[in-house]
């Protein structure tokens, strides 16, 4: 009976730890893409969000797993990827950041490679986009950063819930992130700071006393006919939950900028409502 009851122990303990391992982060995180590899995304909120704040979060880099069931238990969504797959291939490497940084070789395959097209695919569908909504509406939070602004032309919803639409980015180059509000939690003890990322510029959708932040070329480099200068970041109410936007994030140097990790901090703490 004894021995019973010994197994039945340690039965028990093993299906709580199996249960416990299987419970959901905070955090939904929705990471990577062509042009951003999921690896310095994972290693660059890794070390901010989860090991120095203590956020817990699930990343993924499947898209098809951005819908309501998979949203469901958890109160942070983090999007950091853009509008696009290619399942068809690339027409060609320049997106290989190894190929690139060797000189981009000619590329030779016997038997012969057949020619890609390579089309891109908008794979945010309207399910997703009103999962998105929902999941924010009904009282969870959302974190939205750099090129997310890829995916609002492909869906009202989710263009809602971000409050802004891209209009592209020049090359990668210094920029400084100018604090516009300094009353707001976000950007409270944040100072203005200095990057080399993509600028990205956006038509910003929203109420103008939502943003925080605002991101400036110094040097004068404008982009198109925008100028210079473009929202960089902003946060709000929206239905029962909140939603934060912040700019910079093509490199992980960016993400680790001592005053933009401030920032990021800063957000989570404001979205899940502990400040």
């Amino acid at each position: 009976m004894n021995n019973v009851t010994r197994r039945s122990a340690i039965w028990s303990i093993a299906a709580a730890s199996l249960a416990y391992a299987r419970e959901k982060a905070t955090a939904f995180a929705l990471i990577g893409d062509r042009y951003h590899n999921s690896d310095y995304i994972r290693t660059g909120l890794g070390k901010t969000l989860n090991r120095d704040s203590g956020l817990s979060i699930d990343f993924y880099d499947e898209v098809k797993l951005l819908d309501a069931e998979s949203l469901q238990g958890y109160k942070l969504l983090i999007i950091l990827r853009d509008g696009m797959t290619w399942p068809d291939g690339y027409t060609d490497e320049s997106s290989n950041a190894g190929y690139v940084r060797t000189g981009s070789p000619k590329i030779i395959s016997k038997p012969t490679l057949p020619k890609r097209e390579g089309k891109a695919h908008y794979w945010i569908t309207p399910a997703q986009g009103k999962a998105v909504k929902d999941f924010v509406a009904a009282g969870g939070s959302a974190l939205l950063y750099h090129h997310v602004t890829y995916i609002s032309p492909h869906n009202d919803d989710f263009r809602d819930v971000l409050g802004a639409v891209t209009q592209g980015h020049p090359p990668i180059r210094p920029f400084k992130v100018k604090v516009v509000n300094k009353e707001h939690p976000i950007t409270r003890g944040v100072t203005d700071f200095v990057v080399t990322d993509e600028q990205h510029f956006m038509t910003y959708q929203k109420d103008p006393k939502h943003l925080l932040l605002q991101s400036v070329n110094e040097e004068g480099l404008t982009y198109r006919e925008l100028g210079a200068t473009a929202p960089a970041g902003w946060a709000y109410d929206y239905g029962k939950g909140r939603v934060c936007y912040l700019a910079p994030g093509h490199m992980v140097t960016a993400l680790w900028n001592p005053e933009y990790e401030k920032l990021q901090k800063n957000a989570v703490r404001w979205l899940l409502r502990q400040s």
